[in-house]
């Protein structure tokens, strides 16, 4: 379930001075890849190694081509390496929450009227809806899926990705991602990962 990116503490300063040793061990070891992974997913949250983060830039270039190459093979793990090299390239916001869209929520403010959405990925549905305590999800008015042509950007990047590995179903949760949604309060059209990506984009760690 997609959900707003919070402050955690999952790594300390030490993490990114063994990433280097890390990343060069990984190169053979999976155990490596999968920590040097974590450890680059949580330097989205607040953790006092900027500084050594910094020193950390090819490492982390290193690791999204180590990653990367483990996901051209197709592994069990397929998602959580994804989420690695999201991380990898700064996309923390989306390697934090991306789940397998079977049933994914997506909460974030209208650009427009600033009421709460929860947009809905997934089977039961792709919608966005005033979410209510009582009577689940209200006033649901369906998404426009983007096109692979009309995508950009991250979103091209996600979506050729997933669909060079097989992923199928993530390939097709993209395009809503970064569909368009009309909002249940104002009736206004903006685009999920925008408004998502707007409220949620921890600031750049370590530059």
């Amino acid at each position: 379930m997609g959900s707003v990116v919070s402050p955690r503490r999952d790594v300390f300063p030490a993490s990114f001075a063994a990433l280097p040793r890390l990343v060069e061990l990984a190169r053979t070891r999976a155990r490596a890849l999968e920590l040097a992974g974590a450890i680059v997913r949580g330097a989205a949250h607040d953790h006092g190694g900027d500084a050594l983060l910094a020193d950390c830039t090819a490492a982390v270039t290193e690791l999204r081509e180590l990653v990367d190459h483990r996901l051209r093979t197709r592994p069990d793990d397929w998602l959580r390496s994804f989420r690695d090299l999201l991380a990898t390239a700064g996309q923390y916001h989306w390697s934090a929450v991306l789940e397998d869209f079977a049933d994914d929520f997506y909460p974030l403010p209208c650009p427009h009227c600033a009421g709460e959405v929860t947009v809905a990925i997934g089977a039961h549905g792709c919608y966005a809806a005033i979410r209510d305590w009582y009577r689940g999800d209200v006033e649901r008015r369906p998404l426009r899926s983007a096109s692979p042509a009309e995508l950009r950007g991250v979103g091209r990047w996600m979506y050729d990705t997933a669909t060079r590995d097989g992923q199928a179903d993530i390939a097709w949760g993209i395009t809503y991602l970064f569909g368009r949604a009309q909002c249940p309060h104002c009736a206004a059209v903006f685009t999920v990962a925008e408004e998502y990506t707007a409220a949620n984009l921890p600031p750049c760690p370590g530059r």
